[in-house]
This record gives structure tokens, C-alpha cells and sequence, in this order.
């Protein structure tokens, strides 16, 4: 029987190199001779020869007809090992994203973090959020849309006007700092805001540091970034999370000016 030191180690030793893991994860694949191995993973056939020796030893690998390929034991090693990366990458970024509602003081639940989708701004996808803000407008066509955002972008008042076209009623409240911005850049959506019956804005008159959106049995909720970025967006029907988004939608309501009164006082 294996002890738990000594699984342990074996979990050190893939763990310890990006090598191993890779001529894992391509065994894992298909069966494949050291040659292939050493193309797919691009290392030397010295380091390959040394590996595949350590996944010998514990018996993660079987030679077969001069072909390497995974055990059960191997295979199972593999799975376990992606579902903990998977984890470990999904718990850094719920900790992003609980970490920029806790700078701006937004006092989101901690329970509720795990409790629903996120999407991530990310190198190689830097929209994401943006993205994700957009499609969830659009998917709100014809429903009861509320809203509170920081930043006030031309896809999004798209999106929005979309909505309305489709039948939504959409209540918005922005940042008092984006207001002469939107209404020079933004003209049209500006009016159809002050004219559409089904469109109502608000103008917080403190700055908003976060944001939350709800329509049928969907809330979410937006983490931005030090530079007013979009960067996690939280979307649940969890009920701490729907309760939460509701009282902070109330709250920012009540404390806000109508848009109206803004645009006459400038």
C-alpha cells in the first residue's frame, strides 16, 4: 500500500516539471514512441528517455511494441492533476475578483463568491468582460433591465438601445463623472434616455467603484480594475447574490438624481 508520503511525492515530482506534465498529458492522448514524444513536447531525447523512466517506476506508463502509453494509474494521476489546475487557476480568479469589490468597499459577500459563472478579462482576451456585459443586454431583450456602471461605452449603449427596440424597460444609473462625456460623445442615446418611456437614468451623485446588473432571475455583478476596466463578471441566480444586487440596486437608486434634472443644471 502506497503511503501518503508517497503520494505526495509523486504529486511533487509531475508538479515539478512543465516537461513531465506535458508528456503526460500527450500519452494521455495517444500512445507514442520516444521520438514522438520528443516532437510533441519539445525536449531532448535525454530528458524524455529520463522521464518516461520516472513514470516507469511509478507505474504511470507502459512500453508496448516500443510505443509508451498511460495505465490506469497514469491516467488517473493525469485527471486528477488538470482538475486541480482547473481549480487552482478558477480560485485565482474568484480571488481577483473578491479582491477588487473589497478595495472599493463594496461589501459583497464572501460566501457568495463561488456561487455562480465569472468571466475574466485576460491577456489574451482583454474584452471579456466588456463582451460578456454586451451579450447579457442583449439576452435581456424584452425583459425588465436594471443597471448600475461606472463607465458609459459605446457597446453598451448599443446594446441597450437593442433591448428597448426588443421591448425591454431599462433603468440606469451612471457614474456622475461619465455624465458630460456621454452626453457630448453620445447624443442620441442621451436623448432616446430623456424622450423613451421605457428608458430611465439616474446620476449618482457619489462615484460608483463597481458594477451590478439584474433582469429575470439573473443578477450579476462587475469588478473593474484600478483604471475603471471591466475585469470579472460575476453572474448568478444564487439568492445571496440576487438579494445583494437587489439592495445595492435600490440603494443607488434612491440616492440618485434623474438624468433630466442633470442635464438642465448643465
Amino acid at each position: 500500500m502506497r503511503s501518503d508520503e508517497d503520494g505526495h511525492g509523486g504529486a511533487q515530482y509531475l508538479a515539478g516539471s512543465p516537461v513531465r506534465v506535458a508528456m503526460l498529458r500527450a500519452l494521455r492522448e495517444d500512445p507514442r514512441r520516444p521520438a514522438g514524444l520528443t516532437a510533441a513536447v519539445d525536449a531532448t531525447r535525454t530528458t524524455v528517455q529520463r522521464i518516461l523512466s520516472g513514470f516507469r517506476e511509478r507505474d504511470w506508463v507502459v512500453k508496448r511494441g516500443g510505443a509508451y502509453r498511460v495505465t490506469p494509474t497514469g491516467r488517473r494521476v493525469h485527471d486528477a492533476y488538470e482538475v486541480l489546475l482547473d481549480e487552482v487557476e478558477l480560485a485565482e480568479r474568484r480571488g481577483q475578483f473578491a479582491a477588487d469589490l473589497e478595495r472599493v468597499g463594496a461589501d459583497f459577500p464572501t460566501e457568495a463568491v463561488d456561487a455562480g459563472e465569472l468571466t475574466v478579462t485576460t491577456d489574451r482576451n482583454p474584452l471579456a468582460a466588456v463582451d460578456r456585459l454586451t451579450e447579457l443586454l442583449r439576452e435581456g431583450a424584452g425583459s425588465t433591465i436594471r443597471a448600475v456602471s461606472p463607465i458609459v461605452i459605446q457597446q453598451f449603449n448599443e446594446a441597450a438601445a437593442g433591448a428597448l427596440d426588443d421591448g425591454a424597460s431599462v433603468t440606469l444609473v451612471i457614474d456622475r463623472d461619465v455624465v458630460e462625456e456621454s452626453i457630448s460623445t453620445f447624443g442620441p442615446a442621451t436623448d432616446r434616455a430623456l424622450q423613451d418611456d421605457d428608458a430611465v437614468v439616474y446620476v449618482s451623485p457619489e462615484p460608483i467603484r463597481y458594477g451590478v446588473f439584474r433582469y429575470d432571475d439573473i443578477a450579476c455583478v462587475t469588478a473593474y480594475d484600478r483604471r475603471n476596466n471591466p475585469r470579472c463578471v460575476l453572474e448568478s441566480t444564487d439568492r445571496t447574490v440576487v438579494d445583494w444586487v437587489d439592495e445595492r440596486l435600490d440603494s443607488f437608486i434612491a440616492e440618485a438624481d434623474p438624468l433630466a434634472s442633470v442635464v438642465e443644471r448643465a
